[in-house]
């Protein structure tokens, strides 16, 4: 899955999505990851009731199924989560390498329900009647 980070230096998740100079986007799955692009940002991107700034960083990550922010608007959030990506806030400048990390661990673990939706995302549901007749 891809995951996007809102960020000035493209070392740690520091922006504020709608002020974000660059997303960082990098591929994740259970055995590591890599990265995979980063899309840059220029003009004014201070916050001013301006929602058309946010229309290229959505299309840029279009792709993800989720986006790391160090803040974003109402707007912002409404629009991401439309597009099926999960938003989360981190509380205070954090490094990309170590929330991959913990992200990747969590999926080699018992990933909580939120990200077992996603994971499952695009995936044929499977019934397995037998299992259930002999539970019942």
């Amino acid at each position: 899955m891809k995951v996007a980070f809102a960020t000035q230096d493209l070392e740690r998740v520091d922006a504020h999505f709608g002020w974000a100079k660059n997303i960082a986007v990098y591929d994740l799955d259970a055995k590591g990851y890599k990265f995979v692009e980063a899309f840059q940002f220029a003009g004014d991107l201070q916050e001013d009731g301006n929602e058309d700034k946010l229309l290229p960083k959505i299309e840029a990550i279009k792709d993800c199924a989720i986006l790391y922010v160090a803040a974003i608007g109402g707007s912002g959030a409404a629009r991401v989560v439309a597009r099926n990506i999960f938003p989360i806030k981190v509380q205070q400048p954090e490094q990309i390498v170590d929330l991959l990390e913990r992200l990747r661990a969590v999926l080699n673990g018992v990933p909580p329900p939120w990200l077992r939706k996603i994971l499952s995302r695009g995936q044929e549901r499977s019934f397995d009647f037998e299992e259930e007749t002999a539970n019942g």
